[in-house]
């Protein structure tokens, strides 16, 4: 009898834990990378007026960093829309979100253009871009972004082909979350709430 009552128990016991783990354990909607090794923990950018901004700048608050370009036709005006929609659904905790728009595009993306271009979905929002084409090709690599031009009808109409998804820094600047192009609002402010408390 009471070597059922002791299994019975640490049984018990052993499902209150699995309980208390699991409550302590988000689960994110987005992709979790947070144990992966292979990506960038950093960037060094310009912001349109041509300061330097790496992740030191933001911190105290979750970072969404996305690669796109402003001639975008698809993706990258509807992820901003996407995020603009999932920080109004996160209410006064969007205050601690800071969304940047980094430029796979800086040859036509100026820093005038990006600081008309990204502001417009929301006056929050960040455009970065880098210092050249080599700081360029070393962040993608640190990122595992793939970007390419695509040749148009002439030079200076051409499209790019990019990694479409946001990497998402937590508060303390420690890369966790890919969320995929195709996630909806919801989820991403599920997941940035997650990630604030």
């Amino acid at each position: 009898m009471k070597s059922i009552l002791f299994q019975l128990r640490r049984g018990l016991l052993g499902i209150l834990c699995l309980l208390i783990l699991s409550a302590c354990n988000p689960s994110f909607r987005s992709i979790d990378i947070s144990r992966s090794k292979g990506f960038g923990d950093n960037f060094s950018l310009e912001d349109g007026d041509g300061n330097v901004k790496t992740l030191a700048d933001y911190h105290g608050k979750a970072v969404v960093l996305f690669f796109g370009y402003t001639h975008c036709p698809d993706v990258c005006p509807t992820t901003l829309t996407e995020m603009n929609t999932a920080l109004r659904l996160l209410g006064p905790l969007a205050d601690k979100v800071q969304v940047i728009f980094v430029t796979v595009d800086p040859e036509r993306d100026t820093g005038e253009l990006l600081k008309r271009y990204v502001p417009a979905f929301n006056p929050n929002f960040v455009g970065l871009r880098p210092a050249d084409d080599e700081a360029l090709k070393q962040l993608a690599k640190d990122f595992k972004v793939y970007y390419q031009r695509v040749p148009g009808s002439t030079p200076n109409l051409y499209t790019m082909d990019h990694t479409s998804g946001e990497y998402i820094f937590d508060a303390d600047g420690k890369l966790r979350l890919f969320a995929r192009y195709d996630q909806p609002p919801e989820s991403l402010a599920h997941d940035l709430k997650e990630l604030l408390h």
